[in-house]
């Protein structure tokens, strides 16, 4: 953080990013704002969770993510910021203008969806935004983002995600404390809503429409 900021109005950021120079970028432009302050970038929503969730950190007022990271997706790291009723408020910032992504996102709780082909000043009034209570979706996306409902449940869509990585029915079971049975109900489930040949075009088709 620059010296001669002021620390009284400061926003701190986290930013989670798995492309590690778009990471470095972003920070860095951020970083020239003087209400703004970069507190730690990771390299994916495991390593962004563990760093919010120790309080010797201090205080982060907004996290920036993108969706698909490994080990967590940006979504699933605002569920777990949302889940433990923290005030810190989210912006999806991410190539993904899928309608289930932003449907999902906005369920979590997201208080701002921006692509990363928006101008960088579009970002920084919306961080400010965002700081000061307000929302922030882009506009391009709204129009279709209630189009198409996501008609998979949470233990139907955790199912297919595993077998989208190609695990077997007893090892999704095992990854997920559930019978082997009990799975392969799930990915029946999800197969016949998708109108699917098996479970890996239905986590295809999924995937496709941002509902994984």
């Amino acid at each position: 953080m620059s010296k001669d900021k002021n620390t009284d109005c400061m926003i701190n950021l986290l930013i989670a990013e798995d492309q590690a120079m778009l990471l470095t970028t972003l920070a860095t432009i951020l970083e020239l704002e003087e209400d703004i302050n970069v507190v730690h970038q990771s390299g994916d929503g495991q390593d962004a969770l563990e760093f919010i969730s120790n309080s010797d950190n201090g205080p982060i007022d907004i996290v920036i993510t993108d969706i698909e990271m490994p080990r967590m997706t940006g979504i699933e790291l605002i569920q777990n910021i949302q889940s433990k009723k923290s005030s810190i408020k989210s912006i999806i910032l991410t190539t993904f203008s899928r309608s289930g992504y932003l449907r999902r996102a906005m369920d979590a709780g997201v208080k701002g969806y921006l692509l990363k082909d928006s101008p960088s000043d579009e970002l920084i009034s919306a961080i400010r935004k965002i700081a000061n209570g307000g929302k922030v979706i882009a506009p391009e996306l709204l129009q279709d983002a209630w189009m198409e409902t996501d008609p998979l449940t949470t233990n139907e869509r955790k199912a297919l995600q595993l077998a989208k990585t190609g695990a077997s029915t007893e090892e999704i079971a095992a990854s997920l404390n559930l019978s082997a049975g009990t799975v392969r109900n799930y990915l029946s489930s999800a197969c016949s809503k998708l109108d699917a040949k098996n479970r890996i075009e239905a986590a295809r088709i999924a995937h496709q429409n941002g509902w994984l």
